[in-house]
């Protein structure tokens, strides 16, 4: 059923209902816009929360992350900052395919429906142009058909009247014969505009206003099957995230069953067991025979007694305890008393007061060595090597520095070797640079690997004191910037025994024999002669396998089809890509 046929002067109507229509539009487009706002503050939120309980840089509960609860914790936090992620997503997602895209349609629905209503409009216009041209000149024809009847009425009063003269007679049968012949033209003149009119009415009703209302009907429809995308769109959107949020819920619940309270409790003691022994049995010291000075200094001294065990374990005696214990009560008899019993064993018998006899004692003998203890106790000095941890802590503090140290050993060798290379490039080729400005740098480098070889010898002794191995990789770094051909680095490399060394020496003589796999390919760019030692020549837009990556010096080391390896300039080629 059409507009066209069925509502073809039902034009107001129209007007008001497409009209409507894109109320409901724009009504829709504010409501999604709402829509995406309370996600994108809930996702801020979201995005806060998990910030505010996340940890903080250098702070205490980094160390905490060794635990798989601790670390479940932060795996969920990260799920939540993904989780907030996604109702980002869901938020433009909506921006974009809702609201933006409806808003674009609905100003082309705007401009459309008021194209449509132009043109119904200018139609209705004509139409009634042309029925005022009828109307006048049918008020014409009338008028002037009356004018025609009072002349002939005037003429046949004339002919009749005796007195008239035969000029006046003749003249109003002229005056009748003219209103007459006006009368006929605007008769034909009225005919012709009442069948232009119909004419024009016909194709109005018939044809324009059904065709344009047809059009407005066809706009209508597509403005509701947009709307009905838009709708079902508001739900895809957050269908399409709804399998990552699920995978984000599915990793909070994840984190939860990765939890392991038997592995946390072993970290704990791993990382924070002293290596000490555990304290022997004291053993019993006879002070029935009499106690003096001398004896009491000896006895203290002796590394069996409480205090020499505190001193040496950092009341490692008491572990649950913070205040120091007070040793047992070692009061001498009172004068005049049988020291022996009845029976020849030692009874002992005390003062009126033996606990501050015993004190006054202790104080008095070895005040000086308990003020030290308690002093190394509050602050401990913090030494070069950690000597001032536990055993197994301090065996692997020195270890993870050795590594470090290690590790950037290995950097200063390598920027060694680059430069040392350059140089020779730049002796060979005085066009591609300057050796001596490479002197400092060289100079530089050679200090800095002197430097921490240095300390990773003395990190090493530390560690062999401390009843730990020596990290034998420190050898294969010394010997690997040393002469090539020393008998020493040969021996070294060849006796080396771990073979989880990450640091290897490589022989200059045998740099033709090592097979390399490719590692990327790239493409020259500009032609090279490749006229000094250790290049090879390249065109432009030749293929090479990269068999050694740029290390800093400027240069790459590839390889041909045919197998002619050599270096060629970094800035020269254009590397492709790794997939």
């Amino acid at each position: 059923m059409g507009w066209g046929t069925e509502l073809w002067d039902q034009y107001d109507v129209i007007d008001k209902h497409t009209q409507s229509g894109l109320d409901l539009v724009e009504k829709y487009v504010k409501f999604v816009k709402e829509r995406t706002e309370i996600e994108q503050n809930y996702a801020k939120q979201l995005r806060n929360l998990t910030k505010k309980f996340s940890l903080k840089r250098g702070s205490k509960e980094e160390q905490e992350c060794k635990f798989s609860n601790h670390q479940a914790f932060l795996d969920i936090l990260n799920e939540m900052n993904d989780y907030a992620g996604q109702r980002e997503t869901i938020a433009e997602s909506m921006m974009l395919s809702i609201c933006l895209e409806l808003t674009k349609y609905l100003q082309e629905l705007k401009l459309e429906r008021k194209t449509y209503l132009a043109e119904a409009k200018k139609a209705q216009q004509s139409l009634e142009s042309s029925y005022k041209q009828l109307d006048n000149s049918k008020k014409r024809f009338e008028r002037e058909w009356r004018e025609a009847e009072k002349a002939n009425q005037h003429a046949e009063k004339a002919d009749q009247d005796i007195n008239a003269t035969k000029a006046d007679v003749e003249k109003a049968k002229m005056q009748a014969h003219m209103r007459s012949h006006t009368a006929e033209e605007c008769k034909n003149d009225y005919a012709s505009h009442l069948q232009k009119y119909n004419k024009e009415q016909n194709q109005f009703y018939f044809t324009d206003i059904p065709h344009i209302f047809s059009k407005l009907q066809d706009m209508e429809e597509r403005r509701v099957r947009k709307l009905a995308e838009g709708y079902v769109s508001f739900a895809d959107t957050e269908k399409r995230v709804m399998p990552i949020i699920g995978k984000c819920l599915d990793g909070i619940a994840k984190a939860g069953t990765n939890t392991n309270a038997e592995r946390d409790s072993q970290i704990l003691a791993e990382q924070h067991k002293s290596g000490f022994e555990r304290p022997g049995e004291l053993e019993f010291e006879d002070y029935s025979q009499g106690i003096n000075r001398a004896s009491s200094d000896s006895s203290l001294g002796t590394p069996k007694g409480p205090m020499d065990l505190l001193g040496q374990k950092k009341n490692k005696l008491w572990p649950f305890s913070k205040k120091k214990l007070p040793l047992p009560p070692l009061t001498p008899f009172p004068p005049n008393s049988d020291p022996s019993p009845a029976n020849g064993l030692p009874t002992p018998k005390f003062s009126r007061d033996p606990i501050s006899y015993c004190l006054k004692e202790i104080n008095r003998t070895v005040k000086p060595r308990i003020s030290s203890f308690r002093t190394h106790k509050r602050t401990p000095t913090v030494s070069e090597d950690f000597a001032h941890l536990p055993p197994e802590q301090r065996r692997k503090k020195l270890q993870q520095k050795m590594d470090d140290i290690s590790k950037e050993l290995q950097k200063e060798v390598d920027q060694s070797e680059a430069l040392e290379k350059m140089k020779d490039v730049y002796l060979k080729n005085s066009q591609m640079g300057d050796p001596s400005s490479l002197e400092p740098q060289i100079s530089q480098t050679a200090t800095n690997v002197e430097r921490l070889r240095g300390e990773l010898h003395k990190y090493e002794s530390w560690l062999m004191e401390a009843g730990g191995r020596g990290d034998f990789r420190r050898s294969s770094i010394n010997n690997n910037s040393h002469d090539k051909s020393s008998p020493d680095s040969t021996l070294s490399h060849e006796g080396k025994s771990d073979p989880q060394a990450i640091y290897a020496e490589f022989d200059e003589d045998f740099d033709e024999e090592e097979i390399f796999a490719p590692i990327g390919q790239c493409t020259a760019l500009y032609n090279f002669e490749g006229s000094s030692e250790g290049t090879i020549p390249m065109q432009e837009g030749e293929v090479f396998a990269m068999v050694e990556e740029d290390k800093g010096d400027g240069w790459t080391r590839v390889q041909r089809s045919n197998g002619d390896e050599g270096y060629i300039p970094t800035s020269y080629v254009r590397i492709a890509p790794k997939m």
